[in-house]
């Protein structure tokens, strides 16, 4: 089992940067695919980007890509988010999840953090 806190959250202007962190409780963090959602009110939550359990394997959602990075150090047992040239339309409560393999659905992860809001301003 892991437990997952995320931090990072917060409010920037348009083209702005934010790097979120997601905190793994447990020895086993290595041991797990993890990757970033987000939800929007009255929207679904929405795959973001996937990391494989050794960090050379990643993955993104076509709205993120190149602007997005997703990394992870194993050590630290954390997760990273680095969001460059921000839009309002990234605004949205970001996940943190784990689970056996990378997955863009939020079926395939088995634990998830609470969530940190982000909020881009036009």
């Amino acid at each position: 089992q892991v437990q997952l806190v995320e931090s990072g959250g917060g409010l920037v202007q348009a083209g702005g940067s934010l790097r979120l962190s997601c905190a793994a409780s447990g020895r086993t963090f290595s041991s797990y695919a993890m990757g970033w959602f987000r939800q929007a009110p009255g929207k679904e939550r929405e795959f973001v980007a996937a990391v494989s359990r050794s960090g050379v394997n990643t993955y993104y959602a076509d709205s993120v890509k190149g602007r997005f990075t997703i990394s992870r150090d194993n050590a630290k047992t954390t997760l990273y988010l680095q969001m460059n040239s921000l839009k309002p339309e990234d605004t949205a409560v970001y996940y943190c999840a784990a689970g056996p393999f990378p997955h863009s659905s939020p079926e395939g992860y088995d634990y998830w953090g609470q969530g940190t809001q982000v909020t881009v301003s036009s």
